[in-house]
């Protein structure tokens, strides 16, 4: 490589090799060993439909409390300053997407042992996580007011021709998701099929307040996310279709955490399958059955 190009990558360099010197150094207390040392687990979340509620509960704030207690260590829910933070303070690499991959930002104080609050799997994610087995199904569907001027679509049984007929509704209307979320529009084609296409700034749970409010036309909103709001705020809103595949949601651990996560696996396949995790769900999500029946039946 020229010199002059080498001198231009060389703050992106340093950034890196930093990252990663400083990183393993807390690599180590946050495997299994580390855990069970230190006698606690410390979850990293973020309120997030009922995922983690904000009061202390959830259903990732249940299946952590679960999973502390299996390994015989204390339970600790640590709130993230947020989606932009999170994967830093478990990492203890700042990061965001760009594109399938990411950007190294630089250092962050890592302070939790996994994030578990409904954290979709995406590519980009997977560059700095490693994902538990799924615990969720979810969906990035496209909602609007109950008074949008089209009808939810006829579903074809072909999920691309159905994503097709979606978009095909999206022309001339402000659309509205979440960068750096699964809900980030660039994911999904949006900026191509809407007239607009903009990241709201607040938080996800305020997505569909803010539709019902008439902030944009439509927007982005997963599964749980959505089957929260239908319940919510009945009649207010209305689901028009998908707008990408069946998804999946996991645990977050660090790549330095493989005995972690394995313990969280073979944990949660034997809650899975002893009923309690369906019990679990229902108390959160009692619709999500009649879309996913087969996930939480096994097959």
């Amino acid at each position: 490589m020229h010199l002059k190009n080498i001198l231009k990558c060389f703050p992106l360099i340093v950034v890196l090799l930093g990252c990663a010197a400083w990183t393993p150094a807390s690599a180590a207390s946050s495997d299994l060993d580390g855990v069970k040392a230190r006698g606690e687990l410390r979850h990293l979340g973020i309120p997030y439909a009922n995922f983690v509620t904000g009061q202390g509960d959830g259903l990732s704030v249940e299946l952590m409390q679960r999973f502390a207690a299996h390994l015989g260590v204390k339970y600790r829910f640590v709130p993230s300053a947020g989606w932009d933070e999170v994967f830093g303070e478990l990492t203890g690499s700042r990061v965001r997407p760009r594109g399938d991959g990411v950007e190294v930002l630089g250092r962050a104080e890592i302070r939790g042992d996994v994030i578990a609050n409904g954290l979709t799997d995406l590519a980009w994610r997977r560059k700095v996580v490693d994902y538990s087995d799924p615990t969720f199904p979810t969906q990035v569907w496209c909602i609007a007011r109950a008074d949008f001027p089209a009808k939810p679509i006829a579903f074809s049984g072909d999920i691309g021709k159905d994503i097709g007929a979606v978009k095909a509704l999206l022309k001339g209307y402000h659309v509205m998701g979440k960068n750096g979320t699964c809900l980030a529009p660039g994911l999904y084609g949006i900026e191509a099929a809407a007239a607009r296409a903009t990241s709201f700034p607040g938080s996800l749970n305020d997505i569909a307040p803010a539709i019902i409010k008439g902030d944009a036309d439509l927007a982005l909103l997963d599964v749980p996310d959505s089957l929260v709001a239908l319940e919510k705020w009945p009649g207010k809103i209305k689901v028009l279709g998908p707008i990408s595949p069946e998804q999946a949601m996991g645990v977050g651990f660090r790549k330095d955490s493989p005995r972690l996560r394995e313990a969280f696996n073979a944990f949660f396949a034997r809650l899975k399958a002893s009923g309690e995790y369906r019990m679990m769900v229902a108390k959160y999500y009692p619709a999500v059955f009649g879309y996913y029946k087969a996930f939480f039946e096994g097959r």
